[in-house]
């Protein structure tokens, strides 16, 4: 995909120290993950997902934050394109979720009475899509490039424009919060991924991102790329399609598998997916959030594919010319080949 946004340009001349780019401004749930994960950082909010990915590519950000799925409403599909289609330079290094509490911010003194329209990011707008039915059926709904912009816009209206946020927002903008959890499903979270311009190393509980494009349509090529990982005991987190933007029906496929690129497992899997298809992006490999380490199948650890490598080694070092001079004469030319005397 082409992108519309002017070239990366060299890295320019910034103050020492780290820094992190997120999806400003401050009070979105994107800075409350920028914060977890780079506490000590100094913060550049930016205003979308591809300047977050460019400062990185251009090295004028340390580490970018943006979200990549949320338990209600998937994946978010703009963080996806950029990952897949973008110019390389941008790896996925961590991973950070952050549970999404939504509130209903107004202006002190407002009631539900009051509140003619609710303002928030689309996401935010799907994730409480029944709780202001029910309880604002006339209010209408109107989408705002962020949570913390929506409350900046609730904050300067006369009262009638509700937002949907965090309590950061409300406490920055002098909002009140006239209803909490206003969210339709319990547990709701959304995980953030931290981009960097290397893969983070083996940690021993991590997660690999890919993404497949299959070029050639050919039966059961899925299927062929799907056992590449199970026969090696590799367990897929995630399988995803997307269009690759060239012509209908065409899809490349985002795949979330456990372990590293520098597990041996992973290794082989990846160079007997990479057989089937030319056009393969690793996405980065990272420490999973929830730190949980898989146990593979005792013919999968990394101890059985080391010793598989030293026998095989072994086998080869048997290899060569005999001693003494050659033995081979009279049947070197190949199998049923004679040799008449």
């Amino acid at each position: 995909m082409t992108s519309t946004r002017e070239p990366s340009r060299p890295r320019e001349e910034r103050p020492a120290g780290p820094r992190v780019a997120f999806l400003g401004p401050e009070g979105t749930f994107a800075s409350e993950a920028a914060r977890l994960a780079a506490p000590d950082a100094a913060r550049d909010a930016l205003s979308s997902i591809g300047e977050i990915l460019d400062a990185v590519r251009a090295e004028t950000a340390d580490l970018g934050v943006v979200p990549l799925e949320n338990s209600i409403e998937g994946s978010v599909n703009l963080t996806l394109d950029e990952l897949a289609f973008g110019e390389p330079g941008a790896m996925i290094r961590g991973e950070v979720t952050l549970p999404v509490t939504m509130n209903l911010l107004t202006r002190p003194g407002s009631q539900l009475s009051d509140i003619k329209a609710v303002r928030s990011q689309p996401h935010a707008l799907a994730q409480c899509r029944e709780w202001l039915e029910t309880h604002l059926p006339a209010a209408q709904h109107d989408a705002s490039t962020s949570t913390a912009e929506a409350a900046r816009e609730a904050a300067e209206s006369d009262g009638a424009v509700a937002a949907l946020g965090t309590q950061l927002a409300a406490e920055l903008y002098g909002l009140g919060v006239l209803a909490r959890d206003v969210h339709d499903y319990p547990g709701n979270t959304t995980r953030f991924v931290l981009l960097s311009r290397s893969m983070h190393p083996a940690t021993g509980a991590d997660k690999t991102s890919l993404v497949v494009f299959f070029g050639e349509d050919r039966p059961g090529l899925l299927l062929r790329i799907l056992e590449e990982f199970a026969l090696r005991g590799i367990n897929l987190t995630k399988i995803e399609s997307r269009p690759t933007k060239q012509q209908l029906g065409e899809y490349c496929i985002f795949i979330d598998c456990a372990g590293h690129v520098s597990d041996a497992r992973v290794g082989e899997a990846l160079r007997s997916v990479h057989r089937h298809v030319a056009n393969l992006r690793v996405l980065g490999s990272y420490p999973r959030a929830d730190a949980v380490r898989e146990t593979p199948p005792v013919t999968d650890t990394e101890t059985a594919y080391e010793d598989a490598r030293q026998w095989y080694e072994g086998l080869l070092s048997q290899v060569g010319e005999a001693r003494g001079g050659s033995i081979d004469g009279g049947f070197a030319g190949g199998a049923g080949e004679r040799r008449d005397g």
